[in-house]
């Protein structure tokens, strides 16, 4: 009760000078009347990050239907960049929103871990599939197609780690691509002309046929040694978690044994 309390008074508190510094204005010292406005941007960003979690939340705490069986079931990976080597046995593919917190988590935390026991090793080839959820994040399918113009400059999974080091400033996209160092007038015109956008929409769609609901989701597959651009489902991995559920999948893929039921 104590901890409970104290969020209270500490939201209590914040209202309070938020509402102070409404209310004095210009007659508020302007070092404090800086340091309220920033307050209550904070708590504008706190509220909205709720909304977001509370949206989210609902979305996955309702009636689900049993995993899908994505046991063989082939995708083609197209022109999608992969990191790994072609002869990797496993291919782990990324279902991802560039606007989603808990893909932002997944990225700075999970993935660096994996790329080194897995990616680099040979063991296993990485590719990411954009799927933004559109209804809840507005830039996100515009955040998929900056990373793709970037593509186009040599700099796709540069622009990709920038954009999740950065997901409450995606906007101007300009600037991300100045820090980049792209042409960054090609790079405009790549986005204005929406060329990348009928790919993404395949990419949601091979989301919808593996029953791919939320992200991030992840489809451990097998490669095809005799065509690198072909994969088979093995298993579904739905939503973030520690390190070693993604190993355990994983380990398990290489060996060779079938996923848990």
């Amino acid at each position: 009760m104590t901890g409970g309390i104290g969020r209270i008074g500490c939201a209590a508190l914040l209202t309070g000078l938020v509402a102070a510094g409404s209310v004095f204005g210009q007659q508020t010292d302007p070092k404090l009347w800086d340091e309220i406005q920033a307050l209550k941007k904070g708590q504008e960003e706190i509220k909205r990050q709720l909304q977001e979690l509370k949206i989210l939340i609902q979305t996955r705490t309702a009636a689900q239907p049993a995993a899908p069986d994505v046991h063989n079931v082939p995708v083609d990976l197209g022109s999608h960049p992969v990191k790994g080597e072609s002869a990797a046995k496993i291919t782990l593919i990324e279902f991802s929103d560039y606007q989603c917190p808990y893909c932002g988590r997944y990225t700075r935390d999970i993935e660096p871990q994996l790329q080194k026991e897995y990616v680099e090793t040979g063991k296993v080839r990485y590719v990411f599939f954009d799927m933004p959820l559109q209804t809840i994040h507005a830039s996100a399918l515009k955040a998929a197609e900056a990373v793709r113009c970037a593509g186009e400059q040599g700099k796709y999974w540069e622009m990709h780690d920038r954009l999740f080091a950065n997901q409450q400033a995606l906007e101007p996209w300009s600037g991300h691509a100045a820090a980049l160092k792209l042409d960054v007038a090609a790079f405009g015109s790549c986005m204005a002309s929406g060329k990348f956008a009928a790919a993404i929409q395949a990419d949601v769609a091979t989301a919808q046929k593996l029953g791919v609901n939320g992200t991030p989701s992840f489809l451990v597959a097998a490669s095809d040694p005799g065509n690198p651009g072909q994969v088979k489902g093995i298993t579904l991995i739905r939503g973030a978690m520690p390190f070693a559920g993604y190993k355990q999948e994983l380990d398990r893929a290489l060996a060779g044994d079938k996923p848990a039921e």
